[in-house]
């Protein structure tokens, strides 16, 4: 047992690389390292789809044969052509993910973006697109930021994305972050750039696995390559701070969301257009990187109430805040609204990244309001602002 025991510790103790290889078999290297991989039985799953990924190019680039009864014919002309050419096992690229120990083939970086985003058409148009796919995004915090980094990626967005979180997946994470069982202890920012690397094996993702701190905040917005925008998901306060500070100095637009409940707060600093915007849009007040970095739980409790506003936060978010440390551990979250936030702050950066104009303070979006009956009537309405006025009473707001 013993044995056994220091087995499975030695395993865990393995460091996984964090990049999938991009292998050519028209290489004679990368031959060698597939035949090594397989030697050294490394690879347990191979996933060869490419031909079918071929018959969704060609509908791609020839959507006018699409209901043509000449489109058999002319997709079989476009395959044999393909395959005059040289097999198909040596077109394209194949993939190794160590961490999945599989092996996929895929289309070469140009096409396969081009078919990945295809049905993206046109609610974004392929200037859009490019504009996206070009902008180079940084996301602090990887709870709610893991959300927001997979709606990007998603959708076709930012081939460079930078990430930085210090935690490791824990179990009480996993109500709203979309992951397995199988990453629990590890890296957020691990676990996030692989689920990037997944969705697009061609992206860039820079990991910063200390988070973000004074020592390492300028590189992250600075590079290279610069940021052209920001995310904040960060918990503290303080470093929420020095990343508008940075923001502010390298004139990047911030984009914040936050959960309450079932609903999401959008906020958007515009520091690319005007420099002068207030920090929060002033709702923390005159605020200093020292003074956040002093407060204890109450304190950060209250900044975090004051930013939200009371009035927007929800009545069981409420109450839940006033039971921490008595009936309940921290601050409650869902995975829906992460998710929401998620979507909703994804659409901001694709907003700002093709020069969308789009609102420069805040948006709510409340899932309450659409589907709770009679969320808007007089009645309550009052009880909501009565439950707020008392909730701004006790922290003395």
């Amino acid at each position: 047992m013993i044995e056994l025991e220091l087995l499975i510790k030695k395993r865990m103790s393995g460091t996984e690389i964090l990049i999938p290889e991009v292998l050519d078999m028209n290489k004679k290297a990368d031959q060698k390292r597939i035949k090594k991989l397989f030697a050294q039985k490394k690879i347990h799953h191979i996933s060869d789809d490419y031909e079918e990924h071929l018959k969704e190019l060609f509908s791609v680039q020839n959507p006018h044969l699409i209901f043509s009864e000449n489109y058999s014919t002319s997709l079989e002309q476009f395959l044999n052509k393909l395959r005059h050419r040289k097999p198909f096992f040596l077109q394209g690229k194949w993939i190794y993910f160590s961490w999945l120990s599989s092996l996929v083939h895929l289309l070469s970086d140009h096409e396969f973006q081009m078919v990945r985003t295809a049905r993206n058409k046109n609610l974004i148009n392929a200037s859009e697109q490019k504009k996206f796919y070009s902008s180079v995004i940084g996301i602090g915090g990887l709870s709610v930021g893991n959300s927001v980094a997979l709606a990007i990626v998603l959708q076709g967005g930012s081939r460079v994305i930078r990430i930085a979180d210090l935690d490791r997946l824990a179990l009480s994470n996993m109500n709203r972050i979309r992951t397995g069982v199988q990453n629990l202890g590890l890296l957020k920012t691990e676990m996030t750039a692989r689920q990037i690397y997944e969705i697009n094996p061609y992206a860039r993702v820079e990991v910063f696995p200390l988070g973000l701190t004074e020592k390492n905040i300028e590189k992250f917005f600075k590079g290279p390559p610069k940021l052209d925008i920001m995310i904040d998901e960060l918990d503290n306060l303080a470093i929420k701070y020095l990343v508008r500070k940075q923001a502010k100095k390298n004139r990047v637009p911030v984009l914040m969301g936050a959960d309450d409940g079932d609903n999401a707060v959008v906020d958007i600093e515009r520091y690319d257009l005007n420099p002068k915007t207030k920090f929060f849009h002033g709702r923390m007040g005159n605020v200093s990187y020292e003074f956040l970095k002093s407060l204890d739980k109450r304190g950060i409790g209250k900044m975090i109430t004051k930013h939200i506003g009371p009035e927007n936060v929800t009545e069981r978010m409420q109450s839940s805040l006033l039971q921490i440390g008595k009936t309940i551990v921290s601050w409650p979250q869902l995975g829906g609204a992460a998710m929401l936030n998620g979507s909703a702050v994804a659409l901001s950066a694709r907003m700002v990244a093709t020069k969308t104009n789009f609102t420069r303070n805040r948006a709510l979006i409340s899932l309450d309001e659409k589907l709770v009956p009679n969320y808007n009537t007089s009645p309550s309405k009052k009880k909501r602002k009565k439950i707020a006025n008392s909730f701004r009473k006790i922290f003395g707001l």
